[in-house]
This record gives structure tokens, sequence and C-alpha cells, in this order.
């Protein structure tokens, strides 16, 4: 009985050590707070996934779902419609750039850009009107001519005449024919030849009458002379190679190709001023354009380096590239003569070799 009583004590024992061992380690163990539920994230991802799944849905029942369409943000209205079809303005169309109209109105694409207030001028849209010829310049004031007449002087008088006087005196009488008999005739002519002479004196002297001054009517002006520069401006070649294509508008021709080896000098074929050096012409490659005077352009085209600047003054004959194959399937120049931005034959300017 004793040992049976010890023995239950000794399990009681060993129950309460491990009850309050296990107490101890569950104070030990770290208390997680409760996961809080976002309800706003939680409603989001189930409108979303509802989307996904609703063309799914409208797809196996055979319903045909159209996706949103955006709304195209609003076009702008063309710029300078008011001037279409005027003279000294073009329309933009499909293709254009600044640069090309300026190379068909012979003008550079800078004066065109500022002439219009374009700041942009890689951003121009179909159907925008601008200015191609220069703006007018405000009227002078001409100079007023006075209505008043001024005094005329009268020609010189003779010296005879000035000595002379103005009217013959109306106290003495004119001559009166007298009978002399014929002895004394000798002595009375010599007698009357002193009175006689006095008499018509007054009469030879008498001026005679002064003829109203003639208005000399005024030099016509001058014709002004002809302004040279122009028709009197000749080219050079600008490169030494000879014709492989000739110019032909009716083929859109619009120049010459000269032939030549990679990095043949072009030269300069007039005096003049860059224009526009690079390539943003679509078919020319690595153009240059230079500007002579109001009337003339010339453009070298397909280069493999360019040697000059936009705004640089250049000479006749000054090397301005060297010759490639850029945008081109061959190495050549192509060179154009521009007059008034309308292409014209160069070998009509160029002197024959």
């Amino acid at each position: 009985m004793k040992g049976l009583a010890m023995a239950r004590w000794n399990i009681g024992a060993w129950t309460a050590v491990a009850l309050s061992m296990t107490l101890l380690a569950c104070g030990s163990v770290r208390q997680r707070p409760a996961p809080v539920a976002d309800w706003a994230k939680a409603k989001k991802t189930a409108s979303a996934a509802a989307a996904s799944a609703a063309p799914a849905k409208a797809a196996s029942e055979g319903i045909i779902v159209e996706p949103p369409v955006a709304e195209a943000a609003p076009k702008r209205a063309p710029v300078g419609v008011e001037n279409a079809g005027k003279t000294g303005y073009y329309t933009v169309q499909k293709g254009d750039t600044l640069i090309r109209i300026g190379l068909d109105a012979g003008q550079n694409y800078r004066d065109i850009a500022r002439w219009n207030a374009i700041e942009n001028p890689n951003k121009i849209e179909i159907g925008d009107v601008y200015r191609v010829i220069p703006p007018e310049e405000p009227a002078v004031a001409k100079a007023v001519v006075s209505s008043r007449l001024s005094a005329t002087p009268l020609p010189p008088v003779p010296a005879a005449a000035a000595t002379a006087p103005k009217a013959a005196s109306p106290a003495v009488p004119p001559p009166v024919a007298v009978a002399v008999p014929a002895g004394t005739v000798a002595s009375a002519g010599k007698a009357a030849a002193p009175s006689t002479a006095q008499a018509s004196e007054p009469i030879a002297a008498a001026p005679a009458p002064q003829k109203p001054p003639v208005a000399l009517a005024p030099a016509a002006p001058a014709a002004p002379a002809a302004p040279a520069g122009d028709d009197a401006l000749e080219f050079a070649w600008p490169a030494k190679g000879e014709v492989i294509v000739a110019f032909d508008e009716a083929k859109n021709r619009k120049g010459i190709d000269l032939a030549g080896g990679a990095g043949d000098p072009v030269l300069a074929a007039a005096e003049g001023k860059v224009v526009y050096a690079g390539e943003g012409l679509r078919g020319y490659g690595k153009l240059i354009i230079i500007k002579h005077n109001s009337t003339f352009l010339t453009a070298y085209a397909h280069n493999q380096s360019i040697l000059v600047k936009e705004d640089q003054s250049v000479k006749k004959g000054q090397k301005i590239a060297e010759m490639g194959s850029s945008d081109s399937d061959r190495v050549k120049l192509h060179f154009e003569i521009r007059e008034r931005g309308r292409p014209v034959d160069p070998m009509k300017y160029l002197r024959s070799r």
C-alpha cells in the first residue's frame, strides 16, 4: 500500500512539473497580432480579376466585347489657312520638310521659319500655309516737292541793246523831205547830212522788240542702270568627272550627275553663302545648298563629307565637300541650279570644257 501511494505521488509530481514547464513555454512565445484585412486593396484586386475574367466569360458565351477606345488629343488647326492660294504662299503637302520647301522656293529655310514665326523647323504639318517670299518692306516716304514757282533768270541782253534807249523820244518828229534847188544840192547835201544822221539816229538805235524768254524743257532723267549680277552670273564646274545623268524635268531629273571617286573635291560653282549643310532632305544624302543672289541657288548632293557650315560665305572654286555615295547607289555628285526655286538645266550655264 505504501508503495502504491508513493507511485501515485511521483506521477502527480511529474505531472505538475510538466504542466509548469508547458505554461512557462507558452508564456515565452511572442504573440503575433492578428492580420488586419485591407478591404480597399482586396476590392481593387477583385475588380481587376473580374475585369480580366469578363472577356474570357464573354468569349465562352459567344459575346463580342469591344476594347475601350482612348480619346484622341484634339488636333490643332492648320496655320495660315487664310493665305491659301495667294501668291508667295505655299501649302504644306505630304512628305514636305522646311528644307525642301526652301529649296523649291529658292529661299533659305531659316528665313522662311523667321517670316512665319516657326519655332521648330522640324515640326510642320500638312495643310499649314507659309510665306515663301520676303515680306514687303514698309513704304518709304518720298520727298515733297514744293508747288510754288521759282524765279527763272532771263537770258543776258546784248551790249548794243543795253546801251540803246528803251523807246524813241516822242518830241522828235520824223524827218520830212524838202525840195532843194539843183545848185545847192551838193552844199545842201553836205549840210543836211549831219541833220539827217542826227534825225535818223534815234530810229536806227531803237531796240528790236524782245521775244519772250523760251522755257527750256527739263532734261529727261537718265534710265537706271540694269542691275548686274543675276543675269551675268557665271558658274564653274563643281567637279571634274564626266556627266553620267543629264537634266530631264519630264523624268524628274532636277540636275546632272557627275562621276568621280570617293573623296574627290567638290567645288563651289559660284560665290555665295551656305544656307544649308546636312542630311535632312531624303534622297540627297549629305547635302550643301548655296545661295548666290536673289535669283540663283546651287545644290551639291551625295557627299562623303561636308567641309563648310551654314551661314558661311564661300568663293567660286572653293572646296566645300568630298564626293561620296551617301543616300546613293554609287559614288557621284548630284548638282542642281535653281533659278527662283525652279530647277534649270546646268549645262546651259556651265562653260564647255
